[in-house]
């Protein structure tokens, strides 16, 4: 899809919703969101920014056609992330995803997550936007959990990822929603190894066997 097509289909879209007025996702069909330019950290590929609301109600699957096999995550947008969930959309439907690759994987006590989104390398190669975390404070973030990484609160972009194992970390990272398939893909990427690379310990680094997203996909 080019991006006049993209753009024409969000304005179609946009065109709808500003009859919405501001609500929680608790109360209204769409909210408000903000995506502000990163000038300073710009984007790894062109894409338009997402509209600023988000849809509060359904769910919407996404398969990552790694080259391990494919895994479908359904985001959930009547959850704490709405605004989370329509920048992966926009993401998905802008190909930003497609042949990129996982430059994170940890599989230690604390941490057990494949860290995917940053075209570059980990923490590099982002969308060209930020905007703020969606967290109530109640986040958990148990196995098959995808989620938004950041570099810190409010921060976040393109890069995401998804639980393994278990993370025991604060509930400082949005919720996006849960893998429906392909659990068996990512338990492949762990049994391959890891390279250590990060100084939170050898089983925090770059997986031993490349990691790669093919496509990125709606459906299963």
């Amino acid at each position: 899809m080019t991006s006049r097509w993209v753009a024409l289909v969000l304005s179609v879209v946009a065109g709808v919703a500003l009859f919405a007025a501001p609500a929680t996702a608790a109360s209204a069909p769409v909210v408000r969101c903000s995506f502000t330019p990163t000038p300073d950290n710009p984007a790894a590929r062109p894409v338009l920014r997402p509209l600023p609301f988000a849809l509060t109600r359904g769910t919407v699957d996404v398969t990552f056609h790694f080259n391990y096999g494919p895994v479908t995550v359904r985001l959930d947008r009547a959850g704490a992330a709405p605004c989370g969930v329509a920048n992966m959309v926009s993401l998905v439907m802008q190909h930003f995803y497609d042949r990129s690759q996982c430059w994170r994987l940890s599989d230690s006590e604390r941490l057990g997550v494949l860290q995917c989104g940053d075209l570059y390398e980990v923490e590099k190669g982002g969308p060209g936007y930020k905007f703020p975390d969606e967290v109530s404070g109640a986040e958990t973030y148990e196995r098959g959990t995808i989620a938004m990484g950041n570099q810190g609160p409010g921060t976040n972009g393109s890069e995401f990822f998804i639980v393994h194992s278990f993370a025991h970390i604060p509930a400082q990272y949005s919720v996006l929603g849960k893998v429906v398939r392909g659990m068996d893909a990512i338990d492949r990427m762990v049994k391959d190894g890891i390279i250590p690379t990060d100084p939170n310990g050898p089983l925090d680094g770059a997986p031993k066997h490349p990691v790669k997203i093919a496509t990125a996909s709606f459906g299963r």
